[in-house]
């Protein structure tokens, strides 16, 4: 196969209000090499932007769901001592999750395998995250030397409080679908054989609610996690305006009048 007709590294499809944004490397675990990185940077900036997409999936080719930064992209970069080496985490990683959390839709981590490193992060910075039975989260980064990135600082913290964050980034270890449902990195656990269904059943259900209020909320936890309870309430204030005004909201408050079931528009 040429260079020029090898997959796509990043493939997103969109239907009825979802775009499904999957990793495309399964010979590689869908690790993150520089075409990866910035295809996916792309393609979630184009999904945030798309009005008409209302809730956003990702996940992984194969039986990774991500394995994080390429090893054997890196080892050739140190070996050149390339610039982007350490230009990767301001370019492309944190701009990256701050998309997966902080934008106006909500996000799904469909974690079909193994989430390593930054891959593991970006599963973190979504809303929710499906376990596929034979998935688990491994924190890599001092395994080889590294700090953390991709967020998994602040979000591991939130996510199992600062004790357990500490020991699974000083001493890390791959935790598996049932013990990560029970720290509460996992939402749900699924069987493999009702995995898609269930992944696509919560994508269609979020991609019908009401969009503009699931993006509000998403940023009014966001603003909270490093601000204090004053500024929180005048941040919520100002969302509630905000939300108020939409067209969802004066359909929920008609329907609840006319005792029928709201439809939403995500405006």
């Amino acid at each position: 196969m040429t260079e020029s007709s090898a997959p796509a590294p990043v493939v997103t499809e969109k239907a009825d209000g979802v775009a499904v944004v999957r990793l495309n490397r399964p010979d590689a675990m869908n690790a993150l090499d520089l075409a990866t990185k910035e295809a996916l940077l792309a393609d979630l900036q184009e999904v945030a932007e798309d009005d008409t997409v209302r809730c956003v999936v990702l996940t992984g080719t194969g039986r990774a769901f991500c394995v994080g930064q390429d090893l054997k992209e890196h080892v050739g970069l140190l070996a050149e001592g390339a610039e982007r080496l350490f230009t990767t985490v301001p370019d492309h990683y944190n701009p990256i999750v701050t998309l997966l959390s902080t934008m106006d839709k909500p996000v799904i981590a469909a974690v079909n395998g193994v989430a390593a490193g930054a891959g593991a992060a970006f599963a973190f910075a979504a809303d929710l995250r499906i376990l596929h039975e034979s998935a688990g989260f491994n924190l890599a980064f001092t395994g080889i030397a590294l700090s953390s990135d991709s967020g998994s600082s602040f979000w591991l913290p939130r996510l199992v409080g600062v004790a357990k964050a500490k020991e699974l980034l000083l001493m890390p270890r791959t935790v598996k679908a049932d013990e990560a449902l029970s720290l509460g990195l996992a939402t749900q656990v699924v069987p493999a054989d009702d995995y898609e269904g269930t992944v696509h059943e919560l994508a269609a259900r979020l991609a019908a609610g009401p969009t503009k209020a699931y993006g509000a909320i998403r940023r009014a936890v966001e603003f909270s996690a490093t601000h204090t309870l004053a500024e929180s309430l005048a941040h919520e204030g100002d969302l509630m305006n905000l939300t108020g005004g939409t067209r969802d909201h004066k359909a929920a408050v008609d329907a609840f009048l006319a005792k029928e079931k709201p439809v939403f528009e995500g405006r």
